[in-house]
């Protein structure tokens, strides 16, 4: 090709770019929000409006693509930036799936969930489901995570004593010293935390901001964790309250050690009795205040002294229950364990068990449907009254049964059963990996512990740590693309609705400590030592990571104490306790001002999302709505940075301005206003090492 032919094309070009301008990929935005789908969860039959944004004057033709139809949009309303798009469909009535299809001339772009693509993605596509909904109450709100015996002691009457029981072959231990480490083969140990310990800090999680209170198991069961439930019908009494004979409460100095004490506290119908009615009484108390409370409901599998295996032979013997299914095959209960029998009943009383573990027997509800019926009573019993629950959150929801078909039919039925006795209760499941397959047609789950759209990406970007501290990555440490492809992908496996809801954690009782990750450090307790995760640590990453999680779409959910620096390898090192009096209050009060501004800005809770862009530990991103435009950018680097922000994108003029209203750095933080000007759709602004900041559209 010759100059001439080279000049004769551009020239070409730009004639038909003048005709049919080029269309602006970054202005093209649409989203499941109530802001671009009227209503976003729509009834059956109910028509929605669909809008579709677009740079102004830069389409000649959208259409809405669905099934084999593509009908043409209408312009609506135009700003000084934009063209807002919209077509109504009259009384949808099933599930679909449609993506947008744009035109300039010859030039034509597809738009869905990954933004726009010259090709349609259909993994991508918006999903709209009639019917499908989540509590309001939920969507967006601060939930705070209590593992109750590590929160506050509120009652030493209830206290687990020295030598009690014996718990998989060793004695339950009372720790004396309420900030001693957990030790390794920490299972056996009770700091004394308690049911009337959360009452007496309502107070502090009032003042903090917290909506929702999410507690690990509360049922009776003789581990500190109490994921494998001896009692699903009973508040624990070491949580609630241990009465005597005639209702008396006990005092430290009525108490006696004896290993048969346990037994006698676990399944005397005084203690269990007493200690439901004072759980109705912190439900109530937690209501008053405005707060929900969330229980956590192991399903998959129970323990091995479970009352209706009775391994242990807890309840054998006392007239006051059923034989239990491991001393006699002909107990009411024998169907709810999956037996193997080779050699007759009960020459080899093996059972299923959970991951092989014994002590976790799985529960056999394909071959029991009397075991099906009871778990459907106990789904509506908590979250009904008395008790008055708001929700469940549910343990490897996903193993639960012996098949895929299984497992979803019962997650119907749970769903069914629970919202018929509550609909306004919360369903989260614990799940890692895709969870559309729950979540797709709104009839399971609500929504899930959110690993895979929140966690894991913001973990990998900020600090380059695996969630359990057991690798670090230095390719995905600062690295944006990674985070931006992370988080479009998974995120597109949910609809608006679950996203809005689902639990934003950083930390929980699985995973390290989120600032213990920000020493980059590889290890776990039994390799390092304890004191190892309090080394090293980054108090500007953790405060960058808490910025993130209290501007992303969902529900921030703190676990305790992370908001006053507890650091920790992974389980039994992340349950350390909550360090009243030692509190790191910078970090604090870090957590309350951002709580206040998220609570504030309505935008950070209903408001569309849109990624800015980044570089190597550069991020930025924006919330947006009609009501408001917000830009956050994080500089996770050890040296200060010029960023320049497109806040164009997220409909900030020139004619407005940005004001900063929090700035987080490595040492402090603070809520001084400082305006930026927009230049040309952008901001510029100088960012400290290891800071965040988040800034709002204001006019001149």
């Amino acid at each position: 090709m010759d100059i001439k032919q080279m000049l004769g094309f551009e020239k070409l070009f730009a004639y038909i770019s003048t005709r049919h301008p080029i269309l602006e990929e970054k202005a093209i935005f649409c989203d499941e929000s109530e802001n671009y789908r009227i209503p976003q969860e729509p009834k059956a039959g109910e028509a929605v409006k669909f809008r579709l944004r677009t740079k102004k004057n830069n389409a000649e033709q959208v259409f809405l693509r669905y099934e084999e139809k593509r009908l043409p949009l209408s312009l609506e309303s135009s700003d000084g930036l934009f063209d807002y798009y919209t077509i109504t469909l009259e009384k949808v009535t099933k599930p679909m799936q449609y993506y947008f299809e744009l035109h300039s001339g010859r030039y034509r772009i597809y738009y869905n969930k990954k933004g726009a693509t010259r090709e349609p993605d259909h993994y991508f596509n918006f999903k709209l489901v009639p019917g499908l909904s989540t509590p309001d109450w939920a969507k967006g709100a601060i939930m705070y995570q209590i593992f109750i015996d590590r929160f506050y002691n509120g009652d030493k009457s209830n206290d687990v004593v020295d030598g009690e029981y014996r718990y998989i072959g060793k004695l339950a231990n009372k720790v004396e010293d309420w900030n001693k480490l957990p030790a390794t083969e920490g299972i056996r140990e009770f700091y004394g935390g308690d049911l009337q310990g959360l009452l007496d800090k309502l107070d502090y999680l009032m003042e903090l901001g917290v909506e929702v209170i999410y507690l690990n198991p509360v049922f009776t069961s003789p581990s500190n964790h109490k994921y494998d439930t001896q009692d699903y019908e009973s508040i624990d009494p070491h949580f609630g309250v241990i009465v005597k004979d005639g209702g008396e409460v006990l005092t430290g100095e009525e108490e006696n050690v004896n290993a048969t004490r346990y037994q006698i506290r676990s399944t005397d119908k005084a203690n269990l009795e007493a200690s439901n009615q004072f759980f109705v009484k912190v439900v109530e108390e937690i209501h008053r205040r405005g707060m929900k409370v969330i229980l956590d409901g192991v399903f998959n599998h129970c323990g091995s002294f479970n009352k209706w295996l009775d391994r242990e032979g807890i309840y054998g013997g006392s007239g006051d229950y059923p034989t239990g299914a491991f001393a006699s095959a002909t107990s009411p209960y024998h169907s709810y364990f999956h037996f193997h029998e080779p050699n007759g009943w009960p020459n080899n009383p093996n059972y299923d068990g959970w991951w092989g573990y014994d002590t976790l027997p799985k529960l056999n509800y394909e071959g029991s449907p009397g075991l099906y019926r009871k778990i459907m009573k106990i789904s509506q019993k908590w979250v009904s009254e008395p008790y008055n629950a708001d929700g469940w959150r549910l343990d490897v929801a996903a193993d639960l049964g012996y098949s895929k078909e299984f497992n979803h039919k019962f997650w119907r039925d749970f769903r069914q059963s629970v919202k018929e006795a509550n609909p306004e209760a919360l369903i989260l499941a614990e799940h890692y990996g895709d969870p559309s397959d729950w979540l797709k047609n709104g009839d399971q789950w609500d929504s899930v512990m959110n690993y895979d759209a929140f966690m894991e990406p913001v973990s990998w970007f900020f600090t380059g740590m695996e969630k359990h501290s057991d690798e670090y990555r230095g390719d995905l440490h600062g690295n944006y693309q990674s985070f931006h492809d992370a988080m479009t992908y998974n995120m597109a496996k949910f609809h608006m609705s679950a996203l809005q809801v689902a639990m934003n954690e950083l930390s929980n009782h699985d995973h390290s400590r989120f600032l213990t990750r920000t020493n980059h450090r590889v290890g776990r307790t039994h390799t390092v030592g304890a004191e190892a995760a309090s080394e090293g640590l980054n108090y500007g990453i953790m405060k960058e990571a808490v910025v993130a999680q209290m501007t992303w779409p969902g529900a921030p959910t703190i676990y305790y104490g992370d908001e006053v620096g507890v650091c920790g390898w992974t389980d039994p090192d992340n349950r350390r306790t909550y360090p009243w009096g030692q509190e790191n209050t910078e970090l604090l009060e870090v957590h309350r001002q951002l709580i206040g501004i998220r609570k504030s800005i309505p935008t950070l809770r209903n408001g569309s999302l849109k990624l800015l862009g980044g570089d190597y530990n550069i991020l930025t991103y924006g919330r947006f709505d009609k009501n408001g435009k917000i830009a956050i950018a994080f500089n996770n680097n050890a040296e200060a940075r010029q960023i320049s922000i497109p806040v164009w994108e997220i409909g900030i003029s020139d004619d407005e301005a940005c004001q900063r209203i929090f700035e987080s750095t490595a040492d402090s933080h603070n809520t001084k206003k400082e305006i930026y000007p927009v230049k040309s759709g952008k901001i510029r602004i100088k960012m400290k090492p290891f800071s965040a900041v988040i800034l709002k559209a204001v006019g001149y």
